[in-house]
């Protein structure tokens, strides 16, 4: 066998080092993927994108030709202003920004929505739970209960 140079022996413990460096920060990484919030967070994030599409497809092909409809057939995106500036046409598209600040008002209802739907069912499920919690409670502690209550109200 032939010896090995100082140079190889060298490279192959920077070699080492570098799998046992790499090996942590991809642990580390690992563990920072897997972390109950991060995970929270793309979840949100697909979801949230989902819910988006679903909110622009309702806004342009059910709401606004309905509006559309009030106004006398009348489309808000074609909306602009030509205007000359340093001799340059500039085009002021207000029609896409009327459309978009629709969308965002109507995103932010039907959030608003889902979010107090969401609340009220936490809020039947936190009662539900309180209802079992003074169910359980047993004699002494109720007893309890009621004189720090008469205490306070002599105070």
């Amino acid at each position: 066998m032939a010896k090995k140079t100082k140079h190889q022996i060298d490279v192959k413990e920077n070699l080492k080092d570098l799998s046992k460096k790499g090996s942590g920060f991809i642990h580390e990484f690992k563990t920072f993927i897997a972390r109950g919030n991060v995970m929270d967070l793309a979840v949100g994030v697909i979801v949230g994108n989902a819910f988006s599409k679903i909110v622009t497809s309702l806004t342009n092909n059910i709401l606004m030709p309905l509006v559309g409809v009030l106004v006398g057939g009348f489309d808000f995106t074609n909306l602009s202003f030509k205007m000359h500036v340093w001799g340059r046409e500039v085009i002021l598209k207000y029609g896409e920004f009327i459309q978009n600040t629709v969308d965002f008002l109507i995103t932010a209802f039907c959030i608003f929505i889902v979010i107090k739907i969401m609340n009220n069912l936490f809020k039947k499920k936190e009662e539900k739970v309180e209802e079992v919690v003074e169910a359980t409670k047993s004699d002494e502690v109720v007893l309890l209960e009621e004189i720090r209550d008469l205490l306070k109200k002599e105070k």
